[in-house]
């Protein structure tokens, strides 16, 4: 079941991106902007805390859980520090991620050769 959740979630979320990509004439960037500040908004408001809890990895994967985990990031070192969590929350928060993608996308790019679209 918790699969199926995870799925469901994951799935809303990519089915709402791909709405903004083929309805929008937003650029891929600015929706993954969007995605990131949805996330961080929904955690502010108290919403995406429930939804990460019911859709676990679906909910935590997409880049909506991304902003999520800088917002609370955020909100627990301003609640430890102070003024400067504002600053430092984030970057604690999603050091781990960030960097994880970037070492994995730097092998990537060993292993395959990236093209250029026309």
């Amino acid at each position: 079941m918790d699969y199926g959740k995870a799925f469901l979630v994951g799935g809303v979320i990519c089915v709402l991106a791909q709405i903004l990509m083929e309805k929008t004439k937003l650029l891929p960037g600015r929706i993954m902007v969007t995605l990131v500040v949805t996330g961080a908004i929904l955690g502010a408001l108290g919403v995406y805390a429930p939804l990460e809890k019911f859709g676990a990895c679906g909910a935590t994967v997409p880049l909506t859980g991304f902003g999520y985990n800088v917002w609370k990031g955020v909100k627990e070192a301003v609640d430890q520090e102070g003024f400067i969590g504002i600053f430092t929350g984030g970057f604690k928060s999603a050091a781990i991620g960030t960097s994880a993608a970037l070492v994995f996308s730097y092998l990537a790019s060993l292993l395959f050769k990236p093209k250029m679209k026309k």
